[in-house]
């Protein structure tokens, strides 16, 4: 087998790994470049590779960074189909198109207000390719082979990082492959853990915590913290976060706040996504992919006022506090919550709330170092709000929960290659794994393409 890294290389975004054998050629992950503008901009770059050529493409979970290049391949000339777990799937019905309809929204706002260098700007694709994207997905089960192309035998495994999210085990006949997309964190509240994987000859492991430990912190009562004394001050929280997974960790924190009485039970809160809407309502349809009971999850669900129309989200921004608004999107960089910022940055009263990592070049990142003003819409809007940051609400596992889930294997992979991290993430990530494990390890550059030889089994 050839593997092929282009994207997810000195970043967290982009995903894209091209494996090839002398029959097939699948692509494991599709997706966008997000944060720094040089890295967004390779979004608009022709891929090295052929789309058309592809036998299959295999998608470790929904999240944009994995799949939101998709509807780009498949308007560009791939025709053939897209594997992944049924409430991956599931998911991205509702991610692609929304995905497509922001970049449409961007580019028209783009040129009504003439802030773009572009004449017209335009948007990467729209809700109508994301729409003929969603005709090519082929969803499979959990722990069953699969043959996407000749020669190559596929499985997938439980990731535990949002709903749906696997791994992907390659095997040629004679060496395999293993992409652990998103690796979950063990004890997540809400997600089930990531199941031991035994066995295979060569590993690429994410490293997005990969110099980092979470926190020994209980997630809910930071929250409960900053609500408390925001709202004291007569405050507006803003959560910008990811649709998928993040929001409805809070709303379930939210719920027992309310519950057990550390915030009012008549605070006003409010969803203000209607895809994150959506995405939680897929986790009563995939129960037995987490935690929660029946109830629990109908608790979760009802933690906050839906916010639906245009109209009633630009509202909100004319209203006082105290209340809590949770918009996506998780890193700022897009979405309804951009407008939330505009209205809320300004007053030293409120605080922003981040709830995850937040990558080099976003919003978020911009606002969690210190800037005094962030830009949106062309315009630079200055930041007095209070911010914080709960990071142990992270989906991700940090390098000491890597570390437990890679001695799960029998014996060490050939190589492990490290890949979705930061520059100092992935080299430390690597140094962790060299000296806690012996394992030979390598954190790959962008298009870089390496020969993975055959196994002695």
């Amino acid at each position: 087998m050839r593997l092929g890294f282009h994207g997810a290389t000195g970043t967290v975004t982009g995903s894209k790994y091209l494996v090839r054998t002398e029959k097939a050629s699948v692509l494991v992950d599709c997706g966008l470049f997000q944060g720094y503008k040089q890295l967004r901009l390779r979004n608009w770059s022709p891929l090295p590779f052929e789309g058309r050529a592809l036998d299959a493409v295999v998608l470790t979970h929904a999240h944009l960074d994995h799949s939101g290049y998709l509807p780009l391949l498949i308007r560009n000339g791939y025709a053939g189909p897209v594997h992944c777990t049924e409430a991956t799937y599931d998911l991205c019905k509702i991610l692609l198109p929304d995905s497509g309809r922001l970049q449409e929204e961007d580019a028209e706002r783009a040129n009504r207000r003439a802030y773009s260098k572009h004449k017209p700007a335009l948007p990467l694709y729209t809700e109508k390719d994301a729409l003929r994207a969603l005709e090519h997905f082929e969803p499979v089960a959990l722990h069953h082979d699969f043959s996407p192309a000749p020669g190559l035998s596929l499985r997938l495994y439980k990731a535990g990082h949002i709903l749906g999210s696997s791994f992907v085990h390659i095997d040629d006949g004679t060496s395999s492959l293993l992409f652990t997309g998103d690796l979950g964190r063990p004890h997540d509240p809400i997600m089930h853990a990531p199941e031991a994987v035994e066995q295979a000859d060569y590993l690429v492991v994410e490293s997005t915590y990969g110099n980092r430990l979470h926190e020994p912190t209980d997630a809910h009562r930071e929250l409960g913290e900053v609500i408390v004394r925001t709202i004291a001050r007569d405050g507006v929280v803003v959560i910008p976060s990811f649709a998928v997974g993040r929001t409805q960790h809070l709303l379930w924190c939210i719920h027992r706040l309310k519950s057990e009485g550390t915030i009012p039970a008549t605070l006003p809160v409010y969803l203000n996504s209607p895809m994150a809407q959506d995405v939680t309502a897929v986790y009563h349809r995939h129960r037995v992919e987490h935690r929660l009971s029946p109830d629990e999850c109908q608790a979760m669900c009802h933690a906050a006022s839906y916010v639906n129309s245009v109209e009633d989200s630009k509202a909100l921004n004319r209203r006082e506090g105290p209340m809590v608004i949770i918009a996506g999107s998780g890193m700022a960089t897009g979405g309804r919550v951009v407008h939330h910022l505009r209205a809320f940055a300004p007053d030293a009263k409120n605080t922003i709330v981040f709830a995850g990592f937040q990558a080099g070049g976003t919003r978020g990142a911009a606002m969690l170092a210190g800037a005094e003003s962030i830009k949106v819409f062309g315009e630079y809007v200055a930041v007095r709000a209070e911010i914080a940051q709960i990071s142990n609400l992270s989906a991700h596992a940090d390098y000491a929960e890597t570390l437990d889930w890679l001695r799960g294997f029998r014996t060490p992979p050939k190589r492990t290659f490290i890949t979705h991290g930061e520059p100092g993430a992935a080299d430390a990530m690597r140094v962790h794994i060299e000296e806690t494990l012996g394992w030979r390890c390598r954190v790959p550059d962008y298009r870089e393409q390496v020969e993975l030889a055959g196994s002695t089994r």
